[in-house]
């Protein structure tokens, strides 16, 4: 049973996320020759202030995180 886990930052919408389990088990169905059922995806979402590259929060440096 293939577990995959997506780190992402927050802010995709549902049907953005419906999408993408959709694709990726379709993926891993094709390359592992796995059943779509005993595909397990987690979704991690990261708030901007709980990503950094470079040195720098994401919601320093990316409008689209940063604190309202």
């Amino acid at each position: 049973m293939p577990v995959l886990v997506v780190n992402m930052m927050e802010g995709r919408t549902d049907d953005q996320k419906r999408l993408l389990v959709e694709k990726v088990t379709d993926a891993v169905c094709v390359a592992l020759g796995s059943e779509p059922n005993r595909v397990r995806i987690i979704i991690n979402e990261m708030p901007g202030n709980g990503y950094a590259i470079g040195g720098k929060l994401m919601q320093d440096t990316d409008e689209k995180y940063k604190k309202r």
